[in-house]
């Protein structure tokens, strides 16, 4: 099979139901991921977050970001060339986007990298088709943010390399799961809401419960003390995580929780029943793993 009709077969196979422009999105979010690879970029980094969850582990609810971070603190990376190199690769497989680069953030120590383009453009790119599909507009727009963390939490944390099969096989780096599962957690337990809370990050906290994966919650403790959620010694584990969540599930308003999170799931059914208390009684089925000999045990059987 040609690359360019894996690609093609990529956008053939996602289900019916299956919005459009997400599987735009996702063709790609993968074809970028395989320009980051061929370039080196997962000699330096890894992939976490909610996509990561989707690509590699299945999970079910449609994902905009590409997040990424070094495997060592680094404040001198230049996340430039990489981007750049990746461009190249999607350019060559007819993909012409706008891509934008913004600087690292002093503050935070993220770079963020935009990729834009026309969704009709796109799609008639890889399905060769002049026929309008349903829920595109002539003028509507697919964007990906890519954004990687320059400063990472300190302490030992193990990375994997996984197996993507499309639009080619390749691998790439990324966390292991009970640390992706710390990231979210710190998310669940840190994130700034603003005006608007991301359902989404309670939909991935189900999505660890029901699939039986601990929390590691030393990783978990490196990333609350490196933002200030936790006094570095200050006494955190399995009754002081379970405390915190409650008291933050008590603080949520349910129904923009729903609203951000209906945005990214074909089944709505699956959201039917959010309120303080289903979240209070699914967490009763929370893992989670503190001794540091169980983590590398728990790692290395992940791994295999």
């Amino acid at each position: 099979m040609s690359f360019d009709s894996s690609i093609k077969k990529m956008l053939e196979n996602y289900p019916d139901n299956m919005p459009t422009i997400d599987k735009i999105r996702e063709i790609l979010q993968q074809a970028a991921l395989l320009g980051l690879s061929r370039h080196q970029f997962f000699e330096h980094a890894v992939f976490y977050g909610g996509t990561a969850l989707r690509i590699l582990y299945g999970l079910d609810r449609y994902s905009e970001d590409l997040d990424f971070s070094l495997i060592r603190p680094n404040p001198e990376f230049d996340f430039t060339p990489f981007i750049e190199g990746m461009n190249q690769e999607l350019k060559a497989l007819g993909f012409e986007l706008d891509v934008q680069i913004r600087k690292k953030n002093t503050d935070t120590g993220i770079w963020s990298a935009f990729l834009k383009a026309n969704t009709l453009t796109l799609f008639l790119s890889i399905h060769e088709s002049r026929k309008m599909p349903k829920g595109i507009h002539s003028d509507q727009k697919v964007q990906i943010k890519l954004e990687i963390d320059t400063d990472p939490p300190p302490g030992h944390i193990s990375f994997e390399s996984k197996l993507i099969l499309n639009p080619i096989p390749f691998y790439i780096g990324t966390y292991a799961i009970i640390d992706l599962f710390a990231g979210k957690m710190h998310a669940v337990l840190c994130r700034n809401w603003q005006n608007r809370v991301k359902g989404r990050d309670w939909y991935d906290l189900i999505w660890y419960v029901q699939s039986g994966i601990p929390v590691n919650l030393a990783h978990l403790r490196q990333r609350m003390c490196q933002t200030g959620h936790l006094k570095v010694g200050e006494k955190f584990g399995e009754r002081e995580l379970l405390e915190r969540l409650h008291k933050r599930i008590d603080e949520i308003n349910w129904e923009s929780a729903k609203s951000d999170i209906a945005l990214f799931i074909a089944d709505k059914q699956k959201i039917a029943l959010w309120s303080s208390k289903f979240f209070h009684d699914a967490i009763a089925d929370l893992r989670w793993v503190d001794d540091p000999k169980k983590v590398m045990e728990y790692r290395r059987k992940q791994a295999k």
